[in-house]
């Protein structure tokens, strides 16, 4: 697994994922293929591999009590809330597996500070990100899985991860098994021998001058022998022994295989014959069935127009009754709108109407109400002892302003006809 993610994760998956993109400082927009959207699913499954590596069940699934996250985990929108919180989670982790600290995001905590210093994490591992941090609020995307990549990266240079060349399992020859002896041969196992005895010659080629040199040399060694061959030295009853020994051996039983490309042909020629004998039978019925339709279609056409001929008033009465039909509904949508606008006017009368009678009812109850002029009276009689009272009360003070101003005065007149002033007076002044 270690072996084949290295083979596909260089270390310019990020200039992949920003030419996939269209972005990059300084850089003309590319357009995007057609497999770009889904480069992201390739680059999560990396992600998790290179997880796998860091070993991130036991540094930070168990600790903090999550669920592994699937191959397409950050590339397809599942729980954007979920999503968010395991990519900070994540990124967090990365930044401390790659030697930088970096504290732990909580669930609470504000998404754009915590968005903005991951990305200045990312950027002081080198990395680039042209892109709003907009595009991680949401938690799933392209954007998502090449920062997660990058982060995972930057933490396996930082422990010293190297990538490994792939080992191959090797493959053991097998023993070629010794055939057994059969007591039958079947006609499969014959062909077969038959087809590698042919694929062994055309494997061993035989140069032409060399053959007709054996062969002349073999037909003189065979001409100068004939004359010594004139009698056989072999044993009748060892001849007889080999060929009891050797009988069964060279019987070939034909099998009934469904499998057989002969049987497959006695079945085709069968349903041939089948099929012949019965085109021959089902042929006459279908012509007379042909000349028999052929005959009712040549009746129904006459009929038909025979029918046109004598219904041809009818048809022109019944359209003409159509153009006085599609004119009467004519006349009556226009005189349907007169209608609903008369009818609305109508309703905004009998409102204004309603508004009047409800106004004539409130002055005229007003008018027969004797309670304000209860209400009037009794305020003019509580006025009334008021003025009473008030003019009690002027007269009180008026009447004591007299007496303190006739005091006054007989005292000024005593003083002055005094002679003598006591002396405990002047000290009262």
């Amino acid at each position: 697994m270690a072996a084949a993610a290295a083979v596909v994760t260089p270390s310019g998956l990020q200039d992949r994922v920003a030419r996939s993109r269209g972005e990059g400082a300084g850089e003309a927009v590319v357009e995007r293929g057609p497999g770009a959207a889904y480069h992201m699913f390739v680059v999560m499954e990396y992600l998790v591999e290179k997880l796998k590596l860091l070993h991130y069940e036991e540094g930070l699934l168990r600790k903090s009590n999550l669920k592994p996250p699937s191959r397409h985990y950050f590339a397809l929108p599942t729980n954007p809330g979920e999503q968010f919180y395991m990519f900070c989670t994540l990124a967090a982790w990365l930044i401390n597996k790659a030697g930088h600290p970096f504290e732990q995001p909580q669930e609470y905590d504000d998404p754009n500070a915590t968005i903005s210093n991951i990305l200045s994490e990312l950027r002081s591992f080198g990395r680039t990100a042209d892109f709003p941090p907009s595009k991680l609020k949401s938690g799933y995307g392209e954007h998502v899985c090449y920062i997660l990549d990058c982060l995972a990266e930057e933490a396996l240079k930082y422990i010293g991860f190297t990538w490994k060349r792939p080992s191959y399992p090797v493959e053991e020859v097998e023993e070629e098994a010794v055939p057994e002896d059969d007591a039958e041969l079947t006609l499969n196992k014959v062909d077969e021998e038959f087809v590698e005895e042919e694929t062994d010659n055309e494997e061993n080629f035989i140069d032409l001058n060399i053959l007709k040199a054996q062969t002349y040399h073999l037909d003189m060694s065979e001409s100068a022998k004939q004359e010594d061959i004139l009698e056989s030295t072999t044993d009748a009853a060892e001849w007889s022994l080999e060929v009891e020994r050797v009988l069964p051996q060279l019987k070939v039983t034909i099998r009934t295989d469904n499998k057989d490309w002969r049987i497959h042909v006695d079945q085709m020629h069968q349903h041939k014959s089948g099929i012949e004998s019965a085109l021959t039978e089902t042929k006459g019925y279908l012509d007379k069935l042909h000349s028999e339709i052929s005959r009712t279609l040549e009746k129904i056409g006459s009929r038909e127009k025979y029918i046109n001929n004598q219904l041809e008033h009818l048809v022109q009465e019944h359209r003409a009754a159509q153009a006085q039909l599609s004119e009467a509904r004519e006349r009556y949508q226009q005189g349907s709108g007169g209608v609903t606008e008369r009818t609305r006017l109508l309703a905004e009368v009998t409102e204004e109407l309603e508004k009047v009678k409800q106004e004539m009812e409130e002055k005229g109850s007003s008018m027969t109400d004797g309670a304000p002029l209860v209400k009037i009276k009794q305020s003019l009689t509580k006025l009334k002892q008021e003025t009473i009272q008030m003019d009690i009360r002027i007269g009180v003070v008026e009447h004591t302003l007299l007496q303190s101003k006739l005091k006054e005065k007989s005292n000024m007149t005593r003083d002055m006809h005094a002679t003598i002033i006591p002396e405990s007076t002047i000290g009262s002044y």
